[in-house]
């Protein structure tokens, strides 16, 4: 049987949350995240602070300048789950094969709910029951995988919903923009435009080989998603593999010694999360993101495998010093570990825990 796929993705969430929650900010640009004069990147914008080039991950800095007049709002990240969770209650009506990649969207496998029907009409409710509990709209992709589900998704935002049904598929990917492809990131669509690789239908004239010569495994990946062939099914959990602690600064930080204190207090709440978790970890790592947005990771070995910070917090100055940190100064530190077992079966284990940030 051809798999049912729904994705769904809410329309500009944190902020439509606080659009909902303060009707002052109604009809206004909204831009949830970090406030202005401060260091911070926007988590969130309204779809009328869109409209002035705005969106997630862009420096507060930089909106502020885009949009002079736009309304800033501090995140209330506790707030959001707690509606994510009411919009998950919604889905589970439906399915329980329920892939979150997010607080505000997730993949549904609806094959079983809907047999011979329509998922599209599906997808209809599901948005009107989200509408009707939470007050917030969403968009859904409809498809008959994954890849094509999460492209749908966007087409007619907000509020709307797209459905590419297993003949429509060739035509639809031929079209479509190689930067619009999921997992496709600047730097591979520079790569691909160099290649004169512009849409799916070029993408498509390429072999795998190749691809693969070009750009890594990634290509065989391009080379399959340009042919609508997407065969990973919907995961109900995904595998946390480490636990990290970050901080970003308000203003670059150029002071060894505070860096390191910093990396010691998250040293010491990954410590806590592992002793809560009952978990060992077998390798160290610091994050370093540079005033330019570059960011670097170094690491080492634990051993034996711990679950305290006093066995971490040595390692600190070693990692930072493979760093060009105190050259360079810094905009974001974080300390994660990984590498995580079981004290007493010693044997490797994940975290089953959905994803809470995009």
């Amino acid at each position: 049987m051809t798999r049912k796929i729904i994705h769904i993705d809410m329309d500009a969430f944190y902020a439509s949350v606080e659009q909902r929650d303060n009707p002052a900010l109604r009809g206004q640009p909204v831009v949830v995240g970090g406030q202005p004069g401060n260091r911070g990147v926007v988590a969130a914008a309204s779809y009328e602070a869109r409209v002035f080039g705005l969106r997630s991950a862009m420096p507060t800095a930089k909106a502020v300048r885009l949009c002079p007049h736009a309304v800033f709002v501090r995140p209330r990240f506790e707030h959001y789950r707690a509606v994510s969770e009411q919009i998950r209650a919604v889905f589970r009506r439906y399915t329980d094969l329920i892939e979150p990649l997010s607080l505000d969207e997730a993949y549904l496998d609806v094959t079983a709910t809907v047999g011979d029907g329509t998922a599209s009409e599906l997808a209809r409710r599901i948005r009107a029951d989200i509408l009707e509990h939470t007050g917030l709209t969403a968009s859904a992709g409809v498809s008959y995988n994954k890849f094509l589900a999460k492209v749908a998704s966007d087409i007619n935002k907000p509020d709307g919903q797209c459905v590419i049904p297993p003949e429509r598929a060739e035509r639809f990917i031929a079209q479509l923009p190689v930067g619009a492809f999921h997992g496709v990131g600047s730097a591979t669509e520079a790569r691909l435009h160099a290649l004169g690789i512009e849409t799916g239908a070029d993408l498509a004239r390429w072999g795998e080989a190749a691809l693969v010569r070009q750009l890594g495994k990634n290509g065989s990946w391009l080379h399959r998603i340009a042919r609508g062939i997407d065969e990973r099914p919907v995961e109900p959990h995904h595998e946390r593999r480490s636990i990290g602690s970050e901080t970003t600064f308000l203003a670059d930080e150029h002071d060894r010694d505070a860096m390191l204190m910093r990396l010691r207090d998250q040293a010491d709440e990954v410590a806590t999360s592992l002793q809560k978790h009952q978990l060992l970890a077998g390798t160290l790592a610091i994050k370093v993101r540079y005033p330019d947005f570059t960011s670097v990771t170094r690491q080492c070995k634990l051993a034996p495998a711990t679950d305290q910070a006093e066995d971490m917090v040595p390692l600190l100055p070693f990692l930072l010093e493979r760093t060009e940190a105190t050259a360079q100064g810094v905009r974001l530190l974080g300390v994660s570990v990984a590498g995580l077992i079981d004290p007493d079966t010693r044997q490797p284990v994940q975290l089953n825990l959905p994803l809470e940030t995009r």
